[in-house]
């Protein structure tokens, strides 16, 4: 998918096409981790959707939940959404800066600018 060492860099309009496809997965992987958290709040903690929305949302976001959690399995559940938030940030980060990063390693490499 990227030019190789001795390739000249893309032109403008194929790395901003780039860029949003990178952005594009990285919005699929919030949305997966985020129904993840939806979904467990509301079978786990039974908490009603919005409410579950809210948690997870803010979970992932890295703010910390809203709602008081009284059963042991949700508070596990929370436990483990939040370190996995915490990784999924980690890479969602990587995913975006990727083609970024990419482009400027590439263009220390590249022969006759």
């Amino acid at each position: 998918m990227f030019e190789r060492k001795h390739e000249k860099l893309v032109s403008g309009p194929i790395f901003v096409r780039r860029v949003l496809t990178y952005i594009g997965f990285a919005l699929l992987l919030i949305g997966a981790a985020l129904t993840i958290g939806v979904a467990g709040y509301h079978w786990i903690a039974h908490l009603c959707w919005i409410d579950s929305l809210l948690n997870a949302s803010m979970i992932l976001g890295g703010m910390g939940p809203v709602n008081l959690l009284t059963g042991t399995a949700a508070k596990v559940f929370a436990s483990v959404y939040a370190l996995f938030s915490g990784l999924m940030f980690i890479a969602v980060m990587g995913v975006i800066f990727t083609p970024l990063v990419h482009r400027m390693v590439h263009s220390f490499h590249v022969e006759g600018k």
